[in-house]
């Protein structure tokens, strides 16, 4: 059964750098195996000298090249000249961890640092390594080793500290952190973690007192009394917090994140109107930036929703800044996100329209236009926002998708077949899925329109791109099927898209009559009776037929006929099946 169109799927790929480092597993090391290799020193002659340096710096050649497998197999050349190199060690243990071999990555990392125990750089990797293991006790060790062999290096302090807190060892936390500050004297980041490892020791007042010398030390500065007085609100101590909050309006009545505390304040004591009273007089005052005026709103949303209160409130808010910025279409931008939220469609679709007349060369206004429109099906609105988009971005493949789509549902083919084979000829193909579907909906299009050798081909090109594209393994088993060709190739490529999805009553229909076509009768009826099962809510006329279809070669004629009879009463008309219904055969 053929495979419906469907709107284009945003799929975002991950990509692992070979440089990556990710986590891995321990694994055991023989000790008796370890102490030889500590024993072992290898002295190497010259002619074997010089093929390590001929391998080595082969290897990092074809990697600095995206060569990887070579690359990997020189390092293994390398290793087995000499198997102390730290250099070597290295490399191999991060080609494994990318192979997802973490046990021989985690060996060879351990190794390195063992034949090279000062080298910084082994070190931090290692204790990368443990810390995303969970190796506490590990991540202190090497942290330890590195403070003292690098004691001018304050960042490994910071981390052993952390790693004490890690492992729950809080106050040699704090004690890590105390001789940092000796180096570094009082500053922010070691004060606000030094108040939150008090905070989680429950010693409030001593996490309170760092934060305190920030001040004294900066009594000027209005973000640590600010900070300080959203601490205490968060401790519940909003009369504490307020006197740091006045403090700080005293220096800058104006300073942004002072209002949204303040908003944060009497939202804490249920003084709703004193908030929005607050959120008003931001917007309003000349002297805030825009950028933070659209700071401030986005965050009093999100309070908003946190609470489930009526994100409605802030329209008011937004026609402030509209009268003083009639030209910052950002503000359109969020102000139509806003109403989305609030269901008003119209509303946003209108902001969202000015938007993408500002930006013409921005994808973001017509994407949220089509966000509106196309579950709504809107051939018309739809077709209107996509070629007005591709007049300004050409090179955006999704816009020719959707403009595709369109005359694909108004059964233009020609048309239809013209947008995709220009999407995929002038768009830049961000992704290589996308790209495997402009390639099949160019092959269902060709096979429509009776090219079926050129809808074969197009087929095969989206397959070599994305061997899991679906709705092409379906569609291309399908018209196999029916051309009674390659059927052992039918059966392979629906096969997988049922056991893909085995509740999928398309691949399920289209799997039966693959077998149908090999003469599998049983077991075609098996499949195309789960198809029913589950489409039982939007039966089709083409399923049916092949049901009876099925049902004739295995014997039931009755029945077969009965089935016949529902495909016509479901809108089948082919004269084929006119033909059964009349003869009662096939």
């Amino acid at each position: 059964m053929l495979y419906p169109i469907t709107a284009i799927k945003k799929l975002f790929l991950v990509f692992f750098l070979i440089m990556t480092v990710s986590a891995i597993r321990p694994v055991y090391i023989f000790a008796q195996q370890e102490e030889q290799e500590k024993q072992r020193e290898i002295q190497l002659n010259e002619e074997t000298r010089r093929k390590f340096d001929y391998y080595f710096y082969g290897a990092l050649n074809a990697k600095s090249l995206g060569k990887y497998d070579e690359a990997i197999d020189l390092f293994q050349h390398c290793y087995a000249l000499d198997s102390t190199n730290a250099n070597v060690l290295v490399e191999l243990g991060t080609f494994y961890n990318v192979l997802q071999e973490k046990n021989k990555a985690l060996d060879f990392f351990r190794r390195s640092v063992r034949y090279d125990p000062a080298n910084y750089y082994y070190n931090m990797m290692l204790a990368g390594l443990n810390k995303e293991l969970g190796l506490k006790q590990e991540v202190i060790d090497v942290y330890s080793s590195l403070s003292q062999l690098y004691p001018e290096k304050l960042d490994i302090r910071f981390e052993l500290a952390n790693a004490f807190a890690d492992a729950g060892e809080f106050q040699k936390a704090i004690d890590a952190l105390n001789e940092l500050e000796k180096n570094t004297g009082i500053n922010e980041a070691v004060a606000l973690n030094k108040f939150r490892l008090y905070s989680m020791m429950e010693k409030k007042e001593q996490a309170f007192d760092e934060i305190r010398q920030i001040i004294e030390k900066n009594p000027s500065e209005p973000r640590y009394l600010t900070l300080m007085g959203d601490l205490y609100l968060e401790d519940n101590r909003p009369e504490t917090a307020l006197q740091y909050y006045d403090r700080t309006k005293a220096i800058d009545p104006d300073y942004p994140a002072l209002i949204l505390s303040m908003v944060s304040y009497y939202e804490k004591t249920n003084d709703k109107q004193a908030a929005q009273a607050e959120l008003q007089k931001a917007v309003t005052n000349p002297l805030i930036d825009v950028e933070v005026k659209l700071q401030l709103l986005t965050r009093y949303l999100n309070i908003l929703q946190q609470n489930r209160q009526d994100i409605k409130q802030v329209n008011t808010l937004f026609e402030s800044l509209f009268e003083q910025h009639p030209n910052n279409s950002q503000l359109n931008m969020i102000y139509g996100n806003v109403l989305l939220l609030q269901e008003n469609k119209e509303g946003a679709a209108e902001q969202f329209g000015i938007y993408a007349k500002a930006n013409p060369e921005d994808p973001a206004g017509y994407e949220q236009l089509l966000r509106i429109v196309l579950p709504e099906q809107d051939l018309r609105k739809i077709k209107e926002i996509t070629t007005e988009a591709l007049k300004h971005l050409p090179k955006e493949a999704q816009f020719y998708f959707y403009l595709g789509a369109v005359y694909y549902q108004q059964k233009n083919h020609r048309e239809a077949l013209k947008v995709f084979e220009e999407g995929l000829a002038n768009a830049v193909m961000r992704n290589p899925l996308v790209e495997s579907d402009f390639h099949g909906q160019i092959g269902d299009l060709n096979y429509f329109l009776g090219n079926t050798g050129k809808a074969f081909q197009s087929y095969e090109k989206a397959l070599q791109i994305n061997p899991q594209n679906l709705s092409v393994l379906n569609n291309y088993s399908y018209y196999l099927s029916l051309a009674k060709r390659d059927l052992d190739k039918a059966e392979q490529m629906s096969g997988l898209t049922v056991k893909a999805e085995p509740t999928n009553p398309t691949y399920l229909d289209t799997y039966g009559w693959v077998l149908y076509e090999q003469g599998s009768y049983t077991l075609a009826k098996i499949y195309i009776e789960r198809a029913i099962e589950y489409g039982k809510e939007e039966l089709s006329a083409e399923v049916m037929e092949h049901y009876g279809d099925v049902l004739f070669k295995t014997g039931e004629k009755e029945k077969a006929l009965e089935q016949w009879k529902k495909a016509k009463a479901l809108g089948g008309n082919s004269s084929a099946l006119k033909k059964k219904i009349k003869t009662g055969k096939l």
